[in-house]
């Protein structure tokens, strides 16, 4: 088949940029061939690169004496003690779930087990964040149903639990839908795996599924935003198999045990093109790959087409030549395909041969770490208008609005369709807070969590992304765990306009601050921009996943408030409403700055909390409808009445940071405050749990009609 002529057109198809082109011209002194083109496009896309966000990335806190690998490798890796290690990651898959909800978010699931897999580690847990657009949008409802699905599908088919996670509506996701997928692992601290190619004249070894059309493109569609030609895009989108995942996993774990594996990566967003490149590059080698061998699904695909493939459930090796039988019969034993590919080479080549025709012959090097990268302009997001008064609300009618909204109802018709006990290890269901599973055969348990508040990174980039890590925090302190680092997942709209960027910036500075002031660094992560529609960008999204260790099962807080315990805060209360859910939900009204999070107390506070796990029965942290919410949320779980004292707007629906609401027993109540008059934290005793009601300041309702509305708004709005 004929290669296309190199057009300007075909050049700005290749989402790559007239200047960009040029320096290609520069770095080969030619023409590149149709195939080299689709190379350089894979690699320099913004998905692949991180052209727009490396400079600012660099920034942020990667190191920490609990961290074994930070960011740069399929996934992090943190020290839990005992010769154990947690490995974790999230990615989105945003772009592809928007155009085919199902399969974009199933081979999401399916990408990011991979990179916790390809590091030597068994996947234990899967979290997800999910972003759609206002409930009455024609296209909402079918994401909804579609992306859920496709998260469960897969997830329960391949055999992790999904611990929890967020989902979230507003207008600004109507034209592109955000979907980011967490997993975590467990690996021996001497059974890790890199992705790093060494040796010379080593095998590079092709495992998994056969190579089919499927996703040709998907990295640089990725990179680009959506308009009016986007169902043209759906050929984009990979098709998953997650009975084939579980035996690449399987079979791949027990390679590892042979001692054959010099390297491996996950053939992810540019497949067969960004896998070897990578390795490559971190091995400072050349690759030769001769795409004769590579296994195929279908008949007369081109070089152009196998490089760019983004078929799922596949891997890239190098093989210790030694080991190639006792390798081979790994996965012949599981039905995969293994097959000799190419050969690691002294050069500076990515050299790709198809029909003992050279297709491709490029610096390798080039094509990673030289890739272009920018320092966009920018500007800071302009401080918010005062808050105008906020009328008062009935305490009732005020909850009631949260209740009834998709954004804060019960999400259990979300997470009744993920399995999240298969493995028997879930020690807490979703729907209570952080996720929490057992470190099998031992004492120990890993707590999951995943925030964000896009409305208060929009009007405050610095405060939104200082928050986000912070209620990650929390929700991990509130569970008696210690917090021990996190990923993100960094969802923006075009970096090319100022105002965007500046969001960017913003965010990433509010993140590196919190983490650092929270020693929670950041170990692995994803950059996804372009999220933009018809030049409408989404709310500015970098999701925060923090995991924290239980170093005994005793520590953990899981109980359950009661008839008379005691309701106390934790936190100083000034009733924040800017950006609050009560002024979205029952106001209409996004306005005013984000609330302050003050990092010494958020620490002060989470330190406090941990320290005194003993004589807590349950714990909760405040975030999205303040106090209100969150006693209502604590009572509604455990089947008992709340009556608070307080019965004035700003103190039941602020949103002040470093807060948390606790039950205990009376005589813990007064231990706990005199503890924290010594540690200098501030608590105040707040109402009580008991009888049948929701009582806030005198008015009150029946819980049961309450947890009816909470229970049943979610499922009435999008099933």
């Amino acid at each position: 088949m004929q290669d296309p002529a190199i057009t300007p057109e075909l050049i700005a198809a290749h989402g790559l940029k007239s200047d960009e082109y040029d320096r290609i011209l520069e770095i080969i002194g030619r023409e590149p061939t149709f195939t080299e083109l689709g190379i350089f496009s894979a690699m320099w896309n913004e998905h692949c690169s991180y052209k727009s966000s490396k400079k600012w990335l660099r920034t942020l806190p990667t190191e920490g004496p609990q961290v074994i690998c930070g960011p740069g490798e399929n996934a992090g890796i943190v020290d839990i003690g005992d010769g154990q290690a947690v490995v974790f990651k999230m990615e989105s898959h945003n772009h592809p779930s928007y155009i085919e909800p199902y399969q974009g978010a199933a081979t999401g699931v399916g990408g990011i087990l991979r990179d916790v897999f390809t590091m030597g580690a068994r996947p234990i847990a899967a979290m997800n964040s999910l972003s759609f657009g206002e409930v009455t949008h024609p296209k909402t409802r079918q994401l909804v149903n579609g992306v859920v699905e496709g998260i469960g599908g897969y997830g329960n088919c391949f055999g992790v639990p999904t611990v929890g996670g967020e989902v979230r509506f507003d207008p600004a996701y109507n034209g592109n839908c955000l979907v980011n997928a967490f997993a975590a692992g467990l690996a021996e601290t001497d059974s890790i795996f890199y992705s790093a190619a060494s040796g010379v004249g080593m095998p590079v070894v092709y495992l998994g599924a056969k190579t089919g059309r499927d996703g040709v493109g998907g990295a640089t569609m990725a990179s680009a935003e959506f308009d009016d030609t986007i169902e043209e895009k759906r050929p984009t989108v990979q098709v998953g198999d997650p009975f084939t995942e579980k035996r690449l996993m399987e079979a791949t774990l027990e390679l590892m045990q042979t001692g054959a594996v010099i390297s491996i990566q996950d053939m992810g967003a540019a497949g067969l093109t960004c896998s070897a490149v990578e390795m490559g590059d971190k091995g400072n080698l050349g690759i030769r790959l001769n795409l004769d061998q590579v296994p195929q699904r279908e008949d007369n695909m081109t070089a152009y087409e196998m490089m760019l493939s983004e078929s799922q459930e596949r891997m890239l090796m190098v093989l210790k030549p030694e080991k190639e039988a006792e390798a081979r019969a790994v996965f012949e034993k599981w039905d995969l395909d293994f097959a000799i590919v190419g050969e690691t080479i002294a050069e500076d080549r990515f050299l790709i041969i198809l029909n003992n025709t050279i297709m491709a012959d490029l610096p390798l090097s080039t094509l990673a770490s030289s890739a272009p990268e920018y320092d966009r302009p920018w500007v800071e997001t302009p401080a918010a208008e005062p808050l105008a008064d906020v009328p008062g609300v009935d305490p009732i009618d005020g909850l009631k609005a949260l209740l009834s909204s998709p954004n804060y109802a019960a999400k259990q018709w979300v997470y009744e369709q993920y399995d999240h006990m298969v493995m028997g290890d879930t020690n807490r269901a979703p729907g209570l807070g952080a996720g929490i599973i057992r470190v099998h055969g031992t004492e120990k348990m890993l707590a999951f969590s995943s925030d964000v508040t896009p409305r208060y990174v929009k009007a405050n980039p610095v405060e939104g992304g200082k928050q986000a890590v912070a209620e990650a925090y929390r929700n991990l302190t509130a569970v008696g765990a210690k917090p021990l680092a996190t990923t993100d997942n960094l969802n923006f709209g075009n970096p090319e306009k100022p105002e965007i960027m500046g969001q960017f910036v913003g965010a990433i500075k509010g993140i590196g601050a919190a983490c650092l002031a929270l020693d929670t660094p950041i170990v692995s992560g994803n950059v996804s921009l372009y999220n933009e529609t018809d030049g409408q960008g989404i709310l500015p999204t970098p999701t925060i996943c923090a995991v924290g260790l239980i170093s005994h099962a005793d520590e953990a807080i899981t109980g359950q408030a009661r008839d008379g315990h005691v309701a106390l805060l934790v936190g100083e209360t000034e009733g924040h409403l800017g950006q609050s859910a009560l002024l979205a939900e029952v106001y209409n009204r996004v306005e005013g700055d984000a609330p302050h999070v003050d990092l010494e107390a958020e620490k002060r506070n989470g330190d406090f909390i941990r320290a005194n796990a003993a004589m807590i029965r349950a714990c909760t942290d405040l975030s999205d409808g303040g106090l209100a919410l969150a006693a209502f949320e604590m009572a509604e779980a455990a089947g008992v009445g709340v009556t608070l004292d307080a019965g004035d707007t700003p103190t039941l629906f602020g949103e002040d940071q470093a807060r948390y609401l606790i039950a205990c027993n009376f005589d813990s109540a007064e231990m706990l405050m005199s503890a924290a008059a010594q540690a200098g934290v501030t608590v105040t005793m707040v109402g009580k749990f008991g009888g049948d009601t929701v009582s806030f300041g005198g008015t009150s309702a029946p819980l049961a009609e309450l947890a009816a509305i909470y229970r049943s708004s979610f499922a009435a709005a999008v099933a």
